[in-house]
């Protein structure tokens, strides 16, 4: 693999360090998204904390990188660039495609590492066991691929209305989508961790039902949670989502 994309410095470009914290919250984007989404949630972590935003390649600081389109790759480069930093108690977040990429992430460090996270927050994405309703989002044309994304209310309107900047970020999309929609689940033990369902009560993408599927992939406490708003209400519900984060950390800790 190239060793830009495995150099682990590339992967936490504004991670928040403080060495008098006790644990390290490594959060993942949806598809298309970058450690940006991440930044305001400073604001409402305690010291206690790290923040550590995950940027992909072809997202963010890593733009003129070529994006992985392979669950298998993704996670297996992501678990190189963690590694180094897995020398204190941490827990994982994921959002839409973050969240999928998480719990093969979390499986991965299981196998490879012996190491698992004191918590998964898995959030707006079906459990993995689920099938996949739409299997082929990354093969839409780019009329029906804008209009996906204007229903998930995720991508800047900015881009979404300007052809030349739409131009740019849709191979990178297509390749996030790729990811998902490639991806072929496989039946392990469940993971030995706390997993916490997060959802917007009105997102068009994802039921509470599918949320509550992620119990299976558990052997200890489960619970799932929906706030006000829709696939993004991480950003609308920002404060009370991050309350119930903060409170379920400290508990670990």
């Amino acid at each position: 693999m190239n060793n830009h994309v495995n150099n682990h410095k590339n992967w936490f470009p504004y991670a928040l360090t403080n060495p008098a914290s006790y644990l390290r919250l490594f959060c993942l984007p949806h598809a298309g998204g970058a450690s940006v989404l991440f930044h305001p949630w400073t604001t409402f972590l305690p010291p206690s904390i790290e923040l550590y935003p995950v940027e992909l390649p072809g997202h963010g600081a890593r733009g003129h990188e070529q994006a992985l389109s392979r669950m298998r790759r993704l996670t297996q480069a992501i678990a190189e660039g963690m590694y180094p930093h897995l020398d204190k108690p941490f827990a994982l977040f994921g959002h839409s495609m973050g969240a999928l990429v998480c719990f093969e992430l979390a499986r991965l460090l299981r196998r490879a590492y012996d190491v698992s996270p004191r918590c998964l927050f898995v959030s707006a994405h079906r459990a993995p066991q689920l099938p996949d309703p739409d299997p082929t989002t990354y093969m839409l044309s780019e009329e029906d691929l804008v209009r996906k994304l204007q229903t998930l209310e995720g991508t800047p309107k900015e881009i979404l209305e300007q052809p030349d900047l739409l131009r740019m970020v849709l191979p990178n999309l297509r390749a996030d989508f790729a990811v998902c929609d490639t991806y072929t689940y496989r039946a392990e033990a469940p993971l030995d961790c706390p997993i916490i369902a997060l959802g917007g009560d009105s997102d068009p993408e994802i039921s509470r039902e599918q949320l509550e599927g992620w119990h299976e992939q558990t052997s200890r406490v489960f619970q799932v949670h929906t706030f006000p708003g829709g696939h993004f209400y991480i950003n609308t519900s920002r404060p009370a989502v991050l309350k119930l984060m903060t409170e379920t950390m400290e508990q670990m800790l």
